[in-house]
């Protein structure tokens, strides 16, 4: 009787089920698109950012939902949807395909090591002959900036050149131990296309990725800023809360952040991610099974072959120029977003990441969270530093008679060290590149000019106490001097 009873409430309970399920999955409308909700809060983004242009595209499935630029370029024009501007390691995905295709192909496996097609390669440590091509793909080769310092060193100017160079690093780790993120193992990748295809890599991405997705206003440069098309503005670096127009700095950058594309163009680059790589127009660049490897990692890793994942679980990837940044995401949804900023990579600015956070939420129905102006209240705190720097040097320098007749009755040693310590600015400026690229950058290369770019807030600072401590100390020996030869002239017959 009792077995009855609970087979009648459980068969029941299934029926209820199955009748309650379809109504309420019917009830679920979708979350209507509204292009104005989305244009005020990317208005908003730009007055709190302090970003002078954006352009941003937004797709789901096969329609593009939006595809429009905000704000102005570095010559005040509007920016549009066909604007074209860099979007820095978002290339990495690029990369990634034109890789996975050659392996469809059966030219090219990704447990094969590098060595097979590249018989050159290799880099100062025996275990460099063990490197696969996944493992360039998903950063772990061992290869790091802290190895191969890529940015400081003297810049190639072809992927030959890039190979050649990589001789000269060594392994952080054993290949497939650990990810370190670094711009060496994508030139390396794209080195691999030319090689394999027998044509130039960027030959290769303009006829067999950006020419079948018709992304007609989109190219792939190798060098910066000198191959960057005429079309292509100025970007922008951050001072005290005004955007000030710069030029990047001299990099290699092909195969790892040199593709230049437009808002359309990326509209269709997103349409293909999210459509098994299928192109608008119905010609297949890579097999469903490619698609989803290179957004899947082993032991649940973050970063797949040229797609990194969040930690919302959303598969992307971030783009940093140090005068551009731009940001790619695909949502569960179906949805797609690509934004392409005309401000650079900087305290408090990494990368449109906020921004395409932002849209996603509004995408799903919610209300995004305000984007604080985190990169004007860094620059106004370095102000003050500053000027609190120069008053105290300032107020030393008034002081150097004084602390002369003080000194000249302390031990030698003593007063060298108080003077050695004004020396600690220019000490820590000279170290400031490894310093902020280990603390920030996990690690990652940096050159004077490019922290220039990077903050010139913090390099006036520090450029103005290391004057400071020169001056201070400049005058506190002339003081010393002064003294020394007054006392000399009292104690003389």
């Amino acid at each position: 009787m009792r077995l009855r009873l609970i087979q009648a409430i459980l068969g029941t309970t299934l029926v209820v089920s199955l009748v309650l399920l379809p109504t309420q999955s019917a009830r679920a409308a979708p979350v209507a698109f509204s292009p104005s909700e989305i244009e005020k809060y990317v208005t908003d983004y730009i007055d709190r950012s302090g970003y002078p242009g954006v352009s941003i595209a937004i797709t789901q499935g096969e329609e593009v939902l939006l595809a429009a630029g905000y704000g102005h370029d570095s010559t005040g024009a509007d920016m549009t949807a066909d604007t074209p501007m860099p979007v820095a390691s978002v290339s990495k995905s690029f990369t990634a395909l034109a890789v996975m295709q050659l392996v469809e192909s059966g030219n090219m496996a990704l447990d094969e090591p590098v060595q097979s097609y590249l018989p050159d390669f290799e880099v100062d440590d025996p275990g460099s002959s063990k490197i696969t091509v996944r493992e360039l793909l998903n950063q772990t080769s061992g290869i790091s900036d802290e190895t191969l310092r890529e940015k400081s060193l003297p810049q190639p100017d072809s992927l030959e050149a890039a190979e050649q160079r990589a001789r000269d690093a060594t392994l952080a780790e054993a290949p497939g131990t650990r990810r370190h993120y670094t711009n060496t193992n994508y030139h390396l990748a794209a080195r691999l296309v030319e090689v394999v295809s027998q044509q130039p890599f960027t030959d290769y991405l303009r006829k067999k990725v950006l020419d079948p997705l018709a992304m007609n206003d989109s190219t792939s440069i190798d060098t910066t800023p000198d191959d960057l098309p005429e079309g292509v503005r100025e970007g922008h670096t951050y001072l005290y809360g005004i955007s000030v127009a710069a030029t990047e700095a001299e990099r290699f950058v092909s195969g790892s952040d040199g593709v230049i594309t437009t808002a359309d163009d990326m509209a269709k680059w997103l349409i293909m991610q999210n459509n098994e790589g299928i192109a608008t127009d119905g010609e297949r660049l890579a097999t469903p099974e490619s698609i989803d490897l290179m957004r899947s990692t082993p032991n649940d890793q973050p970063y797949g072959l040229g797609w990194d994942r969040d930690q919302k679980g959303r598969w992307g990837h971030s783009g940093v120029w140090f005068t551009y940044t731009a940001y790619q995401m695909l949502l569960p949804s179906g949805h797609g977003i690509a934004i392409m900023s005309n401000s650079g990579l900087g305290l408090g600015n990494e990368s449109p990441y906020l921004l395409a956070d932002g849209i996603a939420t509004i995408l799903e129905g919610k209300e995004p969270q305000q984007i604080a102006a985190t990169r004007l209240y860094i620059d106004l705190a370095l102000a003050a530093l500053t000027l609190i720097s120069i008053g105290i040097g300032a107020y030393t320098v008034r002081r150097a008679g004084t602390w002369a007749a003080g000194a000249a009755r302390r031990p030698w040693w003593m007063t060298a060290l108080r003077l050695a310590a004004w020396f600690v600015p220019l000490l820590l400026l000279i170290a400031l590149p490894r310093l902020l690229g280990s603390w920030i950058g996990g690690g990652r290369d940096l050159t004077h000019e490019q922290l220039l770019l990077y903050s010139p807030a913090l390099m006036i600072w520090f450029g103005a106490a290391t004057t400071i401590g020169v001056v201070v100390v400049a005058v506190r020996l002339r003081s010393l001097q002064v003294i020394g030869r007054f006392r000399g002239l009292v104690s003389s017959p």
